[in-house]
């Protein structure tokens, strides 16, 4: 039976999910309504997410690599996430051309050949004649199914993962890349069921095989260790990397490194050539506390380094995958093995969407969970978002990762015995707990704030791509605009205005002996963001200060402008010398290089010692401040002593620095 309340595909979903099911339509909607608040709104999307969970929950108990390969699967919850989006009649009148007549015009679907299938699909020729005009999905659909299938995506990067499918075709998800995506997939489990062990390696029950290159099949693989170089093959798994050196017939017992384990370790990218140049930079190197020397990986390539960031993007991942475990105390079988299979399958998918983009490879980080949350702006806080999720997710589900893995029989696969668990009829849903709202919440946030950091980077990047030349005017139009205060506060310490000036003093040293400079520091503080409201109000004052203008032009020619660079060259030169020769002196007083005046600045340092031991600071400072003024008034003119300054240059003079030695080896003292 119909309802007329629901859209065409919606009423075709239901009546899907109750042949699924083996029951009627009628009591679906009864069980529904059963336990549906009146007050509620979104009656159609939620009798639609009501009776996919439960036809999903069934499907996945049964889940088998055919049921995917045929199509089955895949077109029955790409109709699920077309009737998610679209569940009442009333939408489908505003969407535009009802679906009812597109589901009538596909009824015939063309099956694609072989060697289309093999094609990558966002380069081939049949893209536009595949996507035109045919239903797709937004991305609230997708993020909505991947809650519900952890195959199809994850919940925390799901958006990620829609953004990097759907680049292509104005962020819609047609049909042709969502069968595609999916049958990769299993395409890549396969593959990685059939690896071999390492060599001489006795894996975990739960340890998987992730990636592995450096094989007859793939490209090569190279371990440089001093100035000699072992090609082999490198295998990644939820657990450790394996080295395999390549030998005559057969590979030699791997290299184990740790990934798992709570020591210091720490994987960068490097770069390799001959004789230790660094010429090309296609390597990483892995450094560890266990390790006395660190690993050193080379995965050559033509052009781009794009192999050794998806290693590099990979190993880091399970890295963090373990340090989150270690963090947040995720102690329990059945949470600790739900998040390695979250992870496990973050990496199939991206070894899917590798095979579909194989000529623009996606960004690692948009399918890898851990690795997303490292680099996004209040990652940590999903992160924690995620770890209490962890307590109220019904792992045993079988939607979650854990079941799915399980169901697609994934060798080598133990699964904690209390995972393993009877699972009624009710409509569970995995990651639909009470915490998912706020590890929603707390993603959306990451993702706004994360955007808004990109924008600020863009215009930082905008500003180093300017070159030296402009590096250097916008420094200097930075410092005029600071310069506009000089004269002023000049004319404070100058006397030239007495009035203001006799104020000043007053007031610092009032302030200094009633001790309160923190407020004083309080009161500015205070004044500038009265300033920066004032600023914000006044739009004119806004507008003009939102813009530094730089002026590029000169009034000189171009031989006075060659002739003040040799001069500004030459003062900065000076400069130069001039501190080393302060650096110099100062240190041939420490060293008491020159016995005399290092006596006399040992004296002195006594009697200041005594000074600050006795006197209180304050009044210290306050004689410092009126000394400063006092020397810059008509007073302190008159009161200046040539002979005193003339003294005091020829001490300073009388100094010899100590030697500089020029060698060309380092020897140690």
């Amino acid at each position: 039976m119909e309802n007329k309340h629901l859209s065409t595909i919606a009423n075709d979903v239901i009546c899907r999910c109750a042949k699924k099911l083996d029951t009627t339509v009628d009591e679906l909607v009864h069980e529904f309504e059963a336990g549906w608040d009146p007050n509620m709104e979104g009656y159609s999307r939620k009798l639609v997410e009501f009776c996919c969970s439960k036809a999903l929950t069934d499907m996945c108990s049964k889940l088998q690599e055919e049921m995917i390969n045929n199509g089955d699967f895949i077109r029955f919850t790409f109709d699920m996430m077309l009737a998610w989006e679209i569940p009442s009649s009333t939408e489908e009148e505003t969407y535009g051309e009802p679906l009812a007549k597109e589901k009538e015009e596909k009824k015939v679907v063309a099956e694609m050949t072989k060697e289309q299938d093999d094609i990558p699909l966002f380069y081939s020729d049949l893209l536009p004649f595949l996507v035109d005009h045919k239903p797709s999905v937004g991305e609230h659909a997708f993020l909505w199914l991947a809650t519900l299938v952890n195959l199809v995506g994850d919940f925390v990067n799901g958006r990620c993962t829609f953004e990097t499918l759907t680049a292509p075709t104005e962020n819609r998800l047609h049909f042709p890349a969502y069968n595609i995506f999916l049958k990769e997939i299993i395409k890549c489990i396969k593959q990685l069921e059939k690896q071999a062990t390492p060599t001489g390696v006795e894996m975990r029950d739960d340890e998987f095989i992730i990636h592995v290159e450096g094989t007859a099949s793939s490209q090569r693989i190279v371990r440089h260790i001093g100035g000699t170089s072992w090609p082999g093959r490198l295998t990644l798994t939820n657990y450790a990397l394996y080295f395999e050196e390549s030998g005559v017939i057969s590979y030699k017992d791997a290299l184990k490194l740790n990934l798992s384990e709570d020591f210091e370790q720490s994987i960068k990218p490097a770069a390799t050539g001959p004789w230790g140049a660094p010429l090309f930079d296609k390597a990483i190197v892995y450094s560890s506390s266990e390790l006395e020397e660190a690993v050193l990986l080379e995965f050559p390539e033509m052009t781009s380094s794009t192999r050794r960031d998806h290693w590099l993007a990979l190993i880091m991942e399970i890295i963090l995958l373990h340090r989150f475990l270690r963090k947040f105390k995720v102690d329990s079988p059945s949470g600790s093995w739900e998040m390695h299979a979250r992870t496990i399958l973050g990496i199939i998918r991206l070894h899917a969407a590798r095979e579909m983009l194989r000529i623009s490879p996606p960004v690692p980080k948009n399918f890898l969970i851990f690795d997303l949350l490292d680099e996004l702006p209040k990652g940590d806080y999903v992160l924690e978002e995620l770890a209490e999720s962890l307590k109220k997710l019904d792992v045993g589900h079988p939607c979650s990762a854990s079941s799915i893995l399980r169901s697609l029989n994934i060798s080598r696969m133990s699964v904690p015995v209390e995972v393993v668990k009877e699972i009624d009829d009710s409509n569970r849903i995995p990651g639909q707990t009470d915490n998912v709202s706020s590890l929603g919440n707390a993603i959306d946030q990451a993702r706004e704030e994360a955007k808004e950091i990109e924008k600020a980077k863009a215009t930082v990047e905008e500003l180093k791509g300017e070159g030296m030349g402009n590096s250097v005017q916008v420094l200097m139009g930075l410092i005029k605009q600071l310069g506009r205060l000089m004269p002023y506060i000049q004319e404070v310490l100058t006397w030239e205005r007495p009035l203001c000036t006799s104020i000043f003093v007053l007031t610092t040293l009032i302030v200094i002996y009633i001790e309160w400079i923190g407020k004083a520091i309080a009161a500015l503080l205070l004044g500038t963001v009265a300033t920066m409201i004032w600023t914000r109000r006044r739009g004119d004052v806004l507008d003009e200060a939102s813009k530094i203008v730089i002026y590029t032009g000169s009034d000189h020619t171009t031989m006075e402008n060659i002739v003040s660079a040799q001069h500004g060259l030459r003062n900065v030169y000076d400069l130069i010398q001039s501190m080393n020769i302060v650096l110099l002196k100062i240190w041939s007083i420490f060293v008491s290089k020159a016995p005399k005046h290092a006596d006399l600045v040992m004296a002195v340092m006594v009697v200041a010692a005594v000074m600050l031991a006795v006197v209180p600071f304050k009044f210290i400072v306050m004689a410092l401040t009126l000394c400063i003024f006092v020397q810059t008034s008509k007073i302190g003119k008159y009161m200046e002593n040539e002979k005193v300054n003339r003294r005091i240059k020829e001490w300073w003079d009388s100094i010899p620095v100590v030697p500089v030695e020029f060698v060309g080896i380092i020897v140690d003292s």
